[in-house]
Order: structure tokens, then C-alpha cells, then sequence
């Protein structure tokens, strides 16, 4: 009988964090997923064995890993972390509260009550511009303890004595605790390459890798590539090494080679990206399968593809030079990446499974085995999951091992279980839009290439320094070729880190310089960036008596109304499908009113959709909820949960979704402020929200009061 084969590719990575030059880590990313989400990912499996995967583990990544094992890795945040707090300084203090929150409020901080208290305790001190601190030395300290804790993965927190006794007790820690928490990190650093390799060893996992520094093999090679991805995009001046490219690949075979005692076969190309040299290079270099995504094999085969192009393997060969060749599922890869976190781990799992049974009934009734390549990112989505996803993953994985007619199996195994379809080309492109504006054709994109173009060159032209000095210097080149650094610059990305990012990618560059005995130019201090747009939030400014009617008749229906315009830019992830563009809210005393603008050319994926809207008191004593199912010129109120009696709300969709919600039903008193959340659901799934995280607010509903 025909079968369907799950294809997970989990991919492992972090930006190389440590300046070669001072030993130190400037970010403590790579520190804090190994904790929970490196160990965490294939440890696993072991309650699985009928689940077998590949990890994509990038070299540079490991590497630090390794040197965070061994107690070598030189890192501020974790030294501040485990000093006294009683001897800190008001600069270590500061250091400590900007940088001991950078994690989902809902899911990794107020999961624990101490931690939330403190982050609560952080934003009151911000906010109210008051010298005088929150923290006193014990508040320091159990931040320092939870600052860690929270990233310390789920078996550690159940079975380990110790991190159990810290989750239970939540306050007053010791210094003895911070001593035994820095001890107790090395300890799950160190099983991390071990987990691996003993999975590895039983057959498992699949081991694949990535160029040693994440770069962006095509434009490593040639940028002028990206303008046959994107016509007529702005693009810096010409860097063209493919000699760096293949250095890039052999560095990472051999670094895997090295660690589990076999070369790899598959490579996942950062970011999925690929082009015809790229692959001849990977293919030169031994590689024996690579995977891109689903878009660029649509823009190759040049038409839209269906998911019986998708299900299947491919061998892409050109002069002389073969690969066998999977195309990510998009569309399911980012229902796991962006979409289940908002929903019960079961009800998710079987949506999952639910979809792929529909998309494979046609090729399996044909009598072909599906193959479906699922291909993510596998640690920075789970920090938005319910418990770091591990319900939603087991519930997932015991599903497949229980239906006969599904198997997860390697990628390297789907090319003897399927027999591979010709390909004679690659269009070049990435995993994101198949192409590679991300990293190139932004004003900050092409400056940071052009500077590392001049740094490339000043290295070919320094031949009198020593061989020693030379090889740090293209060690430096190699690093400031990553991906990381170009996917903060241009408007796609914002972190509170970019900067920090920024600093790192021309301290890499000077170094070249430095190593090579030369003077670094003066552009390397100063900021590439440029000061980021936030998402606009205004209050209102006036009282509006807008028309329920879905069309915006006249531009002074909403004048006065307070406007929250959608930030969107995402993080570490990329693929947050936005729906919403903006609103507008206000009240005229006695109603609450809101319009919702989307983004134009999004009519299709909004035929169908639901509307949430929760509105509250802002003392969180009465809530009212609306489900508002619309389409162009319908509207059907499917639930209302109301906090009082009064009369009923009103909504309307053309243009625009408008509604109305009496302030007397809401439970809001006259002139009171109110806050409230909206987010939209299709098919019993979350599509888009806004805010993202937490809740807009109005202070007053009181005409008198807004217009004063």
C-alpha cells in the first residue's frame, strides 16, 4: 500500500556570538537554547523510536557550544548573572534589568509567578521615571536566578532535584543557588553534543549541516545574482568569491565529520538559499542532497505548483554535478512555526496530521508514496508554545507513531523510498519570497556588503603579515559573511539587539583590518543601522460617531479616533503572515467603536474569517467577548458573551470591518477607560492579531475628558 513519509528537517542555529579578537561573547543566544531548546529538540525523541528526523546543526553554532561545555566561553550575561548582587554596581544593575526579559511575557515569564512579578515590578520603574529602584539585592538576585531558570529545558525542570527546588521555592535565593545554577548549566551544555551523537549513532536522526558561518552561499558567490530574483533591485557593488563559498561547505563537512565520526550528506543551504552554482559547489564539495523551499521550486518549474509537485524528491543535475533535492511544504512549516503556539497542543497536532492526510489522499489513491518535507526553524518558535511546545510535539509524535500508514523518516532515507524527478536548473532564491531581498537591496543591506567588499579586498592585497594573522583575518571574513548580520539590517527585522548586532558585524570587519596591521576605516564606527520605525499607537483625540456601514464614507467619520498601526517587522523568525493594517478606535460616551483596515489584496484570504474582539474594564472586572464571522458585504455576529444587559452591538464589512459595542453591555461605565485585544481566525486557526502581545488601552471613554 502507498505510504506517506514525513520528512522534519529541524534547523539549529545562531549567529557567531564570540570577537575573535577579545574572547568574549557579545550575546548569550547560543548559551541560552542549548539550556532548553538544543538538548531539549532531540532528547525527545528517545520516548519516540518510531520517529526519525534529520537536524540541521550549523557548525559555527556547535562550536560555541562546545566552548560553553568546556567552561571556556567568556559571556557578561551569564558573569552577571552569577555574581553577588550585593556587589554589583548601578551599571551591572542597569546591564542586568534591560537584558533579563528578553523572552515571551506570557509563556516564559509569567509562567512563573516570581519572574512575573519582577518583569511587572521592571515596567512600573520604567514607566513611571523615578530615580528611586524597585530592586533592592534579593529582587537582583532572584531576577539573576529566573533570568536563567526560565530557559532551562522542561526535563530539567521536572526530574532535575536541583532546578526543581529552585521552580518550587521561586524566591529568595542564595548566593549558593546562583553558584550551583552556573554550575548546573555547564552540566546540560555538556549532553548536548552527546544527545546528538548517541541518536545519530542509532539511526534515529540524520545529521545535516550548513556552510560553517551561515552565509548566504548565492551571493557569496555572485551578488549580482539577486537581480535575476529581483529585477531591477538596488544592489551594492560586486562581490563575487566562490572560493569563500566553497571554504564555507568544506569547514562544515569536515566540523561534522570531526564530531560524529561521518561526512555529512545533506545540506540545509542557509536560508534555503540556492542558486545553479551554489548547488555545484555543495555537490563538488561531497554533499549528496540539499533543500530549498516550496517557492523556489514553483518560480523553477515556472507555474503554480500543487502538492503532488511538492510530495515528491528531485535530482537536480548540470554539467556533470547531481543532488537530490526536497522542497519544503511552506505553508505546514509555518502553521508549526507561527500558528499552533496559539492553540491547544491536541486540537493543533491532529490539524496538523488532519491537513496532511487531505493533501496526500489524491497521490496515494494514485498509487505513489507522498513524501512531506517539513522544514523549520527548531528552537525559537517553542518559547511561545504552551511548556516549550513539548505537549504539542509529543501529542504530534504519538500520532504518527500510531497510524500504519504514516512514517517519519531522515531525508536522506525519502530518496531510496521515492524515486527522484529530473530537475536541470535551480532558480535562484531563499526560503523566504525566492529571493534574497532580506539580505541585500536595502540601503543598511548594500552599505554592510560594500564593507565587507572593501575588508575582502584589503585582505587580498596584504600579503606581508604572517600566516597566523592571515588566517584570523579570513576567519573574521568568513564570519562577517553570515547571514545574521544583513537579516537585522533593511525594514524586514527589529530585535532589541540590533544594535548590538550592528556593533558585532563592524567589530568582525575591523579585526580583519586589525590582524592584517592596518587601520580599519573610519565608517567601521559608526552605526550602520538607522533608527527604527515603531508601530504607531496614538490615543484618541476626540469624540467620533462613525456610521456601522464597512466603507469609510468620509474622512471625518474617524477624525478624533485613536490609531494603532501594525509594526511589521518580525524577529528571529521570519513568515508572520499580517492580515491587518491598522485601527481606529474611540467612543462617542456611550459606545465603543473600532474599525479594522487590512492590507489591499488580501480579499481572498478574508472571504470566511472570524473576528475576535475582547473588550474589558481596565480594573479586568467584567469582560465581554464578540465572534463576528465576515465576508464582503455580510456580517454574522456568531457569539457574543456580553458582561451586562443593554442593547446589542453592530458590525458591517465592505472596505473595512466597523464595529460598535455599547459601552453599557461592555460592563464599562460611563466615562471609565476600557482596553481590548482583536485577532482573526480562519478554519479554527489563528491567523493575525493585534497588539501581538498584550492590550490596547483607552483611559477614558468621556467626550469631555478625550477633547480636554
Amino acid at each position: 500500500m502507498p505510504k506517506t513519509y514525513l520528512c522534519f528537517l529541524w534547523h539549529m542555529h545562531q549567529p557567531f556570538y564570540k570577537d575573535l579578537a577579545s574572547g568574549e561573547y557579545k550575546l548569550p543566544w547560543t548559551r541560552m537554547h542549548a539550556l532548553k531548546d538544543y538538548y531539549g529538540m532531540v532528547r525527545i525523541l528517545e520516548e519516540f523510536p518510531a520517529i526519525r528526523q534529520t537536524f540541521n546543526l550549523v557548525p559555527s553554532m556547535m562550536a560555541q557550544v562546545e566552548e560553553y561545555a568546556s567552561g571556556h566561553a567568556a559571556d557578561r550575561f551569564l558573569q552577571l548573572a552569577l555574581r553577588p548582587a550585593e556587589s554589583l554596581s548601578q551599571d551591572d544593575n542597569n546591564f542586568l534589568l534591560r537584558h533579563s526579559f528578553y523572552s515571551d511575557p506570557h509563556h516564559m515569564i509569567h509562567r512563573y509567578p516570581r519572574y512575573g512579578e519582577l518583569y511587572d515590578a521592571w515596567q512600573v520603574q520604567k514607566h513611571s521615571g523615578s530615580r528611586s529602584s524597585l530592586f533592592g539585592a534579593q529582587e537582583i538576585r532572584d531576577l539573576q536566578m529566573w533570568s536563567q531558570l526560565a530557559w532551562f529545558d522542561e526535563e530539567f525542570q521536572v526530574h532535575d532535584p536541583d532546578v526543581r527546588d529552585w521552580m518550587a521555592r521561586g524566591r529568595h535565593f542564595t548566593l549558593a543557588d546562583q553558584q550551583r545554577m552556573g554550575e548546573k548549566q555547564r552540566e546540560i551544555i555538556g549532553q548536548v553534543l552527546p544527545a546528538y551523537r548517541k541518536l545519530a549513532a542509532s539511526g534515529q536522526i540524520e545529521i545535516s549541516t550548513t556552510p560553517y558561518y551561515h552565509p548566504i552561499l548565492p551571493l557569496v558567490c555572485d551578488t549580482q545574482i539577486a537581480g535575476i530574483s529581483h529585477p531591477g533591485v538596488p544592489l551594492p557593488n560586486r562581490f563575487r568569491y566562490p572560493e569563500d563559498a566553497r571554504r564555507q561547505l568544506m569547514l562544515a563537512r569536515e566540523y561534522i565529520t570531526k564530531s560524529f565520526g561521518v561526512a555529512p550528506a545533506g545540506l540545509w543551504p542557509s536560508e534555503g538559499s540556492v542558486s545553479d552554482e551554489a548547488l555545484s559547489i555543495a555537490a563538488e564539495t561531497g554533499f549528496q542532497w540539499a533543500a530549498t523551499d516550496s517557492g523556489v521550486l514553483a518560480r523553477t518549474l515556472a507555474k503554480t505548483i500543487s502538492v503532488e509537485d511538492v510530495y515528491r524528491p528531485y535530482r537536480w543535475n548540470q554539467v556533470g554535478r547531481s543532488l537530490n533535492m526536497i522542497f519544503r511544504d511552506h505553508f505546514l512549516s509555518d502553521l508549526i512555526g507561527f500558528v499552533y503556539s496559539k492553540m491547544d497542543a491536541t486540537a493543533a497536532a491532529a490539524d496538523f496530521l488532519h491537513r496532511i492526510r487531505e493533501n496526500c489522499a489524491g497521490i496515494l489513491h494514485s498509487g505513489r508514496d507522498a513524501l512531506v518535507p517539513i522544514i523549520l526553524d527548531g528552537e525559537n518558535a517553542w518559547e511561545y508554545f504552551d511548556h516549550n511546545g513539548r505537549p504539542f510535539l509529543r501529542e504530534l509524535y504519538r500520532r504518527i507513531s500510531d497510524d500504519p500508514g504514516m512514517a517519519a523518516i531522515p531525508v536522506g532515507e525519502a530518496f531510496q523510498r521515492v524515486n527522484p524527478e529530473p530537475l536541470g536548473h535551480i532558480f535562484p532564491g531563499s526560503w523566504i519570497n525566492a529571493n534574497f531581498d532580506v539580505w541585500i537591496g536595502a540601503e543598511e543591506d548594500n552599505r554592510a556588503w560594500n564593507q565587507l567588499l572593501r575588508a575582502r579586498q584589503a585582505y587580498d592585497d596584504a600579503l606581508s603579515v604572517s600566516a597566523e594573522q592571515r588566517a584570523l583575518a579570513f576567519e573574521e571574513l568568513l564570519i562577517a559573511e553570515g547571514s545574521d548580520w544583513c537579516w537585522w539590517y533593511g525594514p524586514e527585522h527589529d530585535s532589541p539587539n540590533r544594535p548590538e548586532f550592528d556593533e558585532l558585524y563592524r567589530s568582525h570587519l575591523a579585526n580583519v583590518y586589525r590582524f592584517l596591521n592596518l587601520p580599519a576605516p573610519e565608517e567601521l564606527s559608526r552605526p550602520i543601522l538607522r533608527t527604527a520605525v515603531p508601530a504607531v499607537h496614538i490615543e484618541p483625540s476626540g469624540p467620533i460617531t462613525p456610521v456601522i456601514e464597512g466603507e469609510v464614507t468620509s474622512f471625518f467619520e474617524w477624525l478624533g479616533a485613536g490609531v494603532y498601526r501594525i509594526d511589521e517587522r518580525t524577529g528571529s523568525m521570519h513568515g508572520k503572515t499580517f492580515l491587518m493594517k491598522e485601527m481606529q478606535f474611540g467612543s462617542d460616551g456611550a459606545n465603543f467603536y473600532l474599525r479594522v483596515d487590512f492590507h489591499p489584496g488580501r480579499e481572498q484570504e478574508l472571504a470566511g474569517m472570524e473576528a475576535r474582539l475582547t473588550l474589558e474594564s481596565l480594573d479586568g472586572a467584567r469582560t465581554s467577548h464578540l465572534a463576528i464571522a465576515f465576508r464582503p458585504g455580510a456580517v454574522e455576529i456568531l457569539e457574543r458573551r456580553l458582561a451586562a444587559d443593554g442593547s446589542d452591538p453592530e458590525a458591517a464589512f465592505s472596505r473595512v470591518l466597523e464595529v460598535r459595542v455599547p459601552l453599557q453591555s461592555a460592563g464599562i461605565a460611563a466615562g471609565a477607560g476600557l482596553r481590548f485585544q482583536c485577532s482573526l481566525w480562519k478554519g479554527g486557526l489563528p491567523m493575525d492579531a493585534a497588539p501581538q502581545q498584550g492590550w490596547l488601552e483607552m483611559r477614558t471613554t468621556n467626550p469631555a475628558e478625550i477633547t480636554g
